[in-house]
């Protein structure tokens, strides 16, 4: 059984600052790739940026330069640093993460979610 557990939302006012935390637990052989979705009232999901187990990253668009993804192998967590937000920020952001439980195939984790708001 794996379970993956968000924190660090919150709400924030424009210009501000928020960390993301998401951290795996149970069985885990290995964790590839891990990153960060979310999903805004009234829209699709989207992906904000995602972090391979090497350390290679990328961002939407609307994040780039603005977010940064980190992650800390040894405690199989990931973080999501948001500088400088926006209203349009606002939304459930989800973690996820490509987990390998007993060396076989791979499959997707997400967390439960986290709010994140940002007011104008």
């Amino acid at each position: 059984q794996v379970q993956l557990e968000e924190s660090g939302g919150g709400l924030v006012q424009a210009g501000g600052s928020l960390r993301l935390s998401c951290a795996a637990s149970g069985t885990i052989f290995s964790i590839k790739d891990m990153g960060w979705y979310r999903q805004a009232p009234g829209k699709q999901r989207e992906l904000v940026a995602r972090i391979t187990s090497g350390g290679s990253s990328n961002y939407a668009d609307p994040v780039k330069g603005r977010f940064t993804i980190s992650r800390d192998n040894a405690k199989n967590t990931v973080f999501l640093q948001m500088n400088s937000l926006k209203p349009e920020d606002t939304a459930v952001y989800y973690c996820i993460a490509d987990i390998t439980p007993r060396n076989t195939r791979t499959y997707d984790y997400w967390g439960q979610g986290t709010q994140v708001t940002v007011s104008s």
